[in-house]
């Protein structure tokens, strides 16, 4: 018997790595940042490396030519006009999402019966991919038998001669609206969020001096919101930017290039021309244009994460 057995040893626990026992949170995260680095930088440096080369589209031979590919961009009118239809593309949809978002967020603050399930239907779109999205207006917008494009005939608004993605003046505008459709509920949501946030004894101050509602909005609402607007926008903005889904399958940056952005056209360039030493140019310099805008974004109006 080995109970009560006084020379039998001591079973020692199981020894663990000191680092499997540690309460800091960096053993942990570790292998989650090496991964992301992994994925997520090198690409980034292997686009960078590809834009030193200078591609020969006859031979195919790639040649080491360090200013090649970025001389040729600042030659590059196509490139500058991708650059104002990225922009227009960018701070039209902002605008109408952020306005937009913020009317549709007061109007769903409240606990009213039957609120929660507009809440809650807000989100469906975000779920449909952009792709799929784009077909569903594509359709919607046939000259055809689109039901807008119909719509829109019948109210004297559009010609039929002028499909609104053939023609050159209202092609962005319309790819924009899909844009709106998608992403304003996430302008709902983060607003919805910010409001529910700010702390009710300054409007109910406000309420005993006399303010109005716009008044309170105006000068409480907008300014206790300030952060979490500049958060929304720079997300959003960022994402914009970089916009890709909706061209591609509605427009294919047409008619023209009359909605052609940065990323479409650096598509383009990889797909059709099979030039990846520019393609990754024009890639790396939206990156580029993006972190900029970015940081100064950041300091300006001093966003936290």
């Amino acid at each position: 018997m080995l109970a009560g057995n006084a020379s039998a040893p001591v079973s020692k626990g199981l020894m663990l790595p000191r680092w499997l026992t540690s309460e800091h949170p960096l053993p942990w995260l570790f292998p989650s940042v090496a991964i992301l680095l992994v994925f997520g930088l090198y690409p980034v440096l292997y686009s960078l490396w590809l834009t030193f080369f200078k591609r020969n589209p006859a031979t195919r031979v790639e040649k080491f030519d360090p200013s090649w590919n970025w001389s040729k961009l600042v030659a590059d009118e196509r490139v500058w006009d991708a650059v104002q239809v990225t922009l227009t593309y960018t701070f039209t949809a902002l605008i109408l999402q952020l306005v937009l978002g913020m009317l549709i967020a007061l109007l769903l603050d409240c606990d009213r019966k039957g609120f929660g399930v507009f809440r809650a239907l807000m989100t469906l779109p975000l779920v449909v991919p952009p792709a799929v999205t784009g077909m569903m207006f594509l359709l919607m917008y046939d000259g055809s038998f689109g039901v807008i494009s119909h719509t829109l005939y019948d109210l004297g608004i559009i010609s039929k001669d002028a499909p609104l993605l053939a023609n050159h003046s209202t092609a962005l505008f319309s790819v924009i609206l899909v844009d709106v459709w998608q992403w304003t509920p996430f302008m709902v949501l983060i607003m919805l969020a910010g409001l529910r946030a700010l702390p009710r004894d300054p409007f109910e101050a406000a309420a005993i001096d006399g303010a109005t509602d716009i008044q309170a909005f105006f000068k409480l609402t907008l300014p206790m919101m300030s952060k979490i607007i500049a958060l929304a926008v720079l997300i959003r903005g960022v994402d914009l930017f970089r916009v890709f889904d909706y061209v591609k399958v509605m427009t294919d940056s047409g008619p023209g290039t009359a909605t052609e952005t940065l990323t479409a056209y650096a598509g383009t360039i990889y797909f059709k021309s099979a030039n990846f030493p520019y393609a990754s140019t024009i890639a790396i310099f939206t990156l580029l244009v993006v972190l900029i805008v970015a940081n100064i974004f950041i300091k300006i109006f001093k966003v936290r994460f």
